[in-house]
């Protein structure tokens, strides 16, 4: 029995010879359902990539699912020619965990918003997380609902004015990553919609994560949020605005690749490199490896204008999933107490019938 489709399952010899002949394209994830968003939305972008780095993982697509909640986002399994599940709001974790023990040769993502995921899912999404369940949730975040038409969501700035909270929010937004890290994911990511290289990386590196795998992707409403992220996205200023991390580099960005990021005493600082004495050497080097979330979580926490952007791979650690235990669990049971039998089980203590 060998691993060789990415997904943490084990396969048949039968089956890792077809993988190894399985030639599949972008073209064979794209169904057949007319792709219905608002013009000019971040989502499309998303569902793009997400088309082109399937292939990579040489996985049938029968052996894939994608389930949603509720919200913009929740549109796209209808538009991946692979198995799907449009749930109800907040619970596509759970459902994607159920999945997951009953099959756990599948590979399961799960599709959510900021809304979906941490208001009505944010019980569920957090223990997906700790359990370390191998599913593969893209959180798409345009820190607005969409879909019910421009409310205030979980990630709103504080202040924010929409149709909920017409004189501002007066509630402090949610640091998705944080939550993540806290929750112990297994990896954690950040990517942006425009930004298809890096996305379409993340992506990959998502998939071949076996755990709990949270990526927040900064997405854009240009209907009901139109610009929410354009101060640091931009291309013209993203490299003075963005930290681009890079597993066991230093913290290096700006055009001029002379801004860096080190630490003063327990908290980051922006310096610029050959001023006051500062070289390479004092920057920060990134270990997304770490297993401690201390460096992760800093980065978690780095916002603009104070700061560049963090984007890329705050954490990858490896660990039991969730499902391999269970089975393990399963397994010793029966090796010590033998497979069982359930109508005895049924039958076993005091019964009676009713007439």
């Amino acid at each position: 029995m060998t691993d060789t489709n990415g997904n943490g399952a084990k396969l048949s010899p039968e089956n890792a010879q077809m993988l190894e002949t399985l030639q599949l394209t972008r073209k064979d994830f794209v169904s057949d359902q007319e792709v219905r968003w608002c013009p000019g939305c971040g989502d499309y972008s998303i569902l793009a990539q997400t088309q082109k780095t399937m292939p990579d993982f040489g996985v049938p697509r029968e052996n894939i699912v994608f389930v949603s909640g509720i919200g913009c986002s929740g549109r796209l399994p209808y538009y991946m020619n692979t198995y799907g599940f449009h749930s109800i709001h907040g619970r596509a974790p759970t459902l994607a965990t159920g999945l997951k023990l009953a099959n756990p040769a599948l590979m399961v993502w799960v599709i959510t918003g900021d809304g979906d995921a941490l208001s009505i899912g944010g019980n569920h999404i957090l223990h997906s997380m700790r359990r370390n369940v191998d599913i593969k949730v893209i959180m798409f975040n345009n820190r607005i609902y969409g879909l019910t038409k421009g409310q205030a969501s979980p990630t709103s700035e504080f202040g924010k004015k929409t149709k909920s909270s017409p004189l501002g929010t007066v509630d402090y937004p949610i640091q998705p990553l944080s939550i993540a890290l806290a929750a112990e994911a297994s990896f954690v990511a950040r990517s942006v919609d425009t930004h298809t290289e890096h996305l379409q990386e993340t992506l990959e590196k998502a998939g071949r994560h076996h755990g709990s795998t949270f990526v927040e992707v900064l997405q854009n409403c240009n209907i009901f949020n139109d610009g929410a992220y354009r101060d640091f996205t931009e291309r013209d200023v993203r490299d003075d605005r963005m930290l681009v991390l890079e597993h066991g580099k230093p913290m290096i960005f700006g055009k001029d690749r002379d801004k860096g990021i080190r630490l003063n005493g327990l908290h980051p600082e922006v310096v610029t490199i050959g001023e006051n004495g500062v070289t390479e050497a004092d920057l920060l080097v990134h270990d997304e490896e770490a297993d401690d979330p201390y460096l992760a979580y800093m980065l978690s926490r780095m916002w603009y204008p104070d700061y560049p952007v963090p984007v890329g791979v705050l954490r990858n650690i490896s660990r039991p999933t969730h499902d391999q235990l269970v089975v393990g669990q399963i397994e010793d049971a029966i090796a010590k107490q033998g497979a069982g039998d359930i109508t005895k089980l049924v039958l076993a203590g005091e019964t009676w019938t009713v007439e």
